[in-house]
């Protein structure tokens, strides 16, 4: 069975949380399906990925990059807003 596609908000949403050239992300690692919601003006990201070898960073950014519809890399990201 094929998983379900990612839930991804609106990418206006995220980018209205960008607050100079940062955006803050509670991210949960080993996650049962992946998302990003945007609640209560907190970006919350889900991945499947664990958090080893850097394998849930990587998950995060491909998923925001999907969300915005454009590349992002960790240097376009603070790494230590990763948690």
């Amino acid at each position: 069975m094929p998983r379900p596609k990612a839930d991804l908000p609106d990418p206006a949403a995220l980018w209205d949380l960008v607050a100079g050239d940062q955006l803050r992300l509670r991210v949960t690692p080993g996650a049962r399906t992946e998302a990003i919601s945007v609640e209560e003006g907190r970006v919350l990201v889900k991945v499947r990925a664990k958090p080893s070898d850097g394998a849930a960073n990587t998950a995060v950014v491909k998923l925001v990059a999907r969300s915005w519809g454009r590349d992002v890399t960790l240097s376009d990201c603070a790494r230590r807003d990763f948690a």
